[in-house]
């Protein structure tokens, strides 16, 4: 997938610890509770839709996404039925043939991008919950995430991903951080920016 000139490199994350970043991120958040998920996820939604993106939600249970998206977004029914948004169970998501298919996945994340431009959008927002992907697709995901790099380029796509820090050592948070451009981590309350070693 090559490139595509952009009206406008730079996006609002709607994250304060993050601010702006340019088209063709992909970065991840370490979390312990869900409020730390919604904390960071509702804000990138809510900048996302405000800003004319298409928004994709990967969940591990789609009504309690959708219940959260109602409860903390402004004026979310408006959203929801242009179908600016998509909330999708993560099995539908990475499992839709019954076992992890990276090239399918991609290309499924490219004709969504592709449909989104052809309505008018600026890009696509996609928020992946890896939740309780078992553990027999780990290696699936990661390398994953490192041909989803490849394909990003300059695309107008946002990709955030989010880990559990209770089911990763520290040298799986390490690999994990390396397939992003950066990591968000809680420190004493707040919010912090991780850049990848390379």
């Amino acid at each position: 997938m090559k490139g595509r000139i952009m009206k406008e490199v730079t996006r609002n994350s709607g994250i304060d610890a993050i601010g702006n970043v340019n088209w063709g991120t992909h970065f991840c958040q370490f979390y312990n509770t869900k409020q730390d998920l919604v904390d960071i996820i509702i804000p990138y939604f809510k900048a996302g839709l405000e800003n004319n993106e298409f928004c994709i939600w990967v969940a591990s249970n789609p009504l309690e996404a959708k219940k959260s998206f109602k409860k903390f977004v402004p004026d979310p029914d408006t959203y929801l039925e242009k179908k600016q948004i998509e909330i999708i169970h993560y099995d539908d998501w990475y499992l839709k043939r019954g076992f992890f298919d990276t090239q399918m996945i991609l290309n499924g994340l490219v004709e969504k991008l592709n449909k989104a431009l052809a309505n008018s959008y600026e890009g696509l927002r996609l928020f992946e919950g890896i939740f309780s992907l078992e553990e027999e697709y780990r290696d699936d995901f990661a390398e994953y995430e490192r041909e989803m790099n490849r394909i990003m380029g300059n695309n107008p796509m946002l990709v955030l991903c989010t880990y559990s820090l209770s089911k990763y050592n520290v040298a799986e948070i390490f690999n994990i951080i390396e397939n992003h451009q950066f990591a968000l981590i809680k420190r004493e309350g707040k919010w912090e920016k991780i850049k990848r070693s390379k």
